[in-house]
């Protein structure tokens, strides 16, 4: 079973997701800000990650360019999530060392083919 941690501060959307991820099969460990986001993943070292950008305390952009300058968590593939759908974001989202990107409102069965293939499914 794999894990992923799911770093969402919308507690409904957090909710929501979560629960479809674990019917779906897979372990979910959630993270309510940039910080504990970079604490859970060196803690419980997931297979992916859901980093949504718009975080408080530490936002996504800089969890992701942390956790992928740490040798423990840089392997872990990040996939960037967001409502900011704007030109650029996905580049920025690459640029920052996401690994993939995807829009909000979420559209889990695209969202399951990119978990996927992030875990080279």
């Amino acid at each position: 079973m794999a894990k992923i941690l799911l770093v969402e501060d919308e507690e409904m959307n957090r909710d929501m997701l979560g629960r479809r991820l674990v019917r779906k099969g897979y372990e979910v460990v959630i993270a309510v800000d940039g910080e504990q986001a970079i604490s859970k993943a060196q803690a419980e070292s997931p297979d992916v990650i859901l980093m949504d950008m718009s975080l408080p305390v530490l936002d996504g952009w800089e969890a992701t360019r942390r956790l992928k300058a740490d040798v423990g968590t840089s392997s872990i593939p990040i996939i960037a999530l967001t409502a900011h759908a704007m030109s650029g974001d996905r580049e920025k989202a690459l640029a920052a060392g996401c690994n993939d990107y995807d829009t909000k409102p979420i559209e889990l069965p695209r969202l399951l083919a990119k978990i996927a293939a992030a875990l080279g499914g």
